[in-house]
């Protein structure tokens, strides 16, 4: 077979199904990463272990210099490690797909009649799981140690709040993922940027007690306004602006980084 024969016979498994397709095989590509997860369990290890360690340390740290005592201190405590957590368990999905595509796994795919951006899709909507997981199991010892939110129906709602901002904030670990050389590389930024992101707001500390240019930073910091959506909602307190913060900044990060990351991705596999 001539090679001008062999790349008509090609063209048609590269070319780009419509939206609804492209959609299904992304939902498919997610299924893949589920089944990825139940054979390989220890991919969940981070998201049951870290709300465990961190809402245990953190409550006995500073609940006695924060507000008294650990009973007083949940109210304050869950809503924090909530966001913090789910955060931090984003990076990995950024760390995971460069991995990938160091080893070929993308490559792959590229043989494959699916949309380009398919494996990409499936992939952040995977790990969807990991923020469940890891919301969930903060929800579940901070009730074990006494936290009583004032509404579950609002720690529900906040919860959601949480796990979709997680994804969102995905995408930008994901284009960190794809541009960056290594996995390793990845993880030390990603860690660089969200560590800060993390400590320097209300998530474990009033703001009011921090130094003026560090409460400044805090105040305009993202994860101070989701932590404080979600401690108004888990509390029943009027949370529309707070709540409209949160979605808006979440809907913002989407509509820049999502397209960003497909581009990158589309010109590197």
């Amino acid at each position: 077979m001539s090679t001008a024969s062999v790349t008509s016979v090609r063209r048609p498994a590269l070319g780009e199904p419509g939206l609804v397709l492209a959609a299904a095989q992304s939902v498919t590509f997610a299924y893949r990463g589920l089944l990825r997860v139940r054979h390989d369990p220890q991919r969940l290890f981070d998201v049951i272990v870290l709300p465990i360690v961190g809402t245990v340390m953190f409550a006995n740290v500073f609940g006695g210099a924060v507000a008294g005592g650990v009973s007083g201190y949940l109210p304050q405590l869950v809503p924090g490690v909530l966001v913090q957590i789910a955060v931090t368990a984003s990076v990995v999905t950024g760390v995971q797909l460069r991995d990938d595509m160091d080893r070929g796994v993308f490559d792959r795919f590229r043989s494959l009649p699916v949309a380009r951006t398919a494996p990409l899709a499936g992939s952040l909507l995977a790990d969807v799981t990991r923020y469940v997981v890891a919301v969930s199991m903060t929800v579940a010892v901070g009730v074990a140690m006494g936290y009583r939110p004032a509404s579950w129906g609002g720690l529900a709602a906040g919860c959601v709040l949480v796990v979709v901002s997680a994804f969102t904030i995905s995408w930008v670990f994901a284009l960190m993922g794809v541009l960056m050389k290594s996995a390793s590389a990845v993880q030390g930024v990603s860690m660089l940027v969200l560590t800060p992101l993390s400590f320097m707001s209300n998530a474990l500390v009033p703001t009011e007690t921090m130094p003026g240019w560090m409460r400044a930073i805090a105040e305009v910091n993202p994860v101070t306004h989701l932590v404080t959506a979600v401690r108004d909602l888990a509390d029943a307190a009027p949370a529309t602006g707070s709540v409209t913060t949160a979605i808006v900044g979440a809907a913002a990060v989407l509509a820049v980084f999502a397209p960003l990351t497909v581009r990158a991705y589309v010109r590197s596999a």
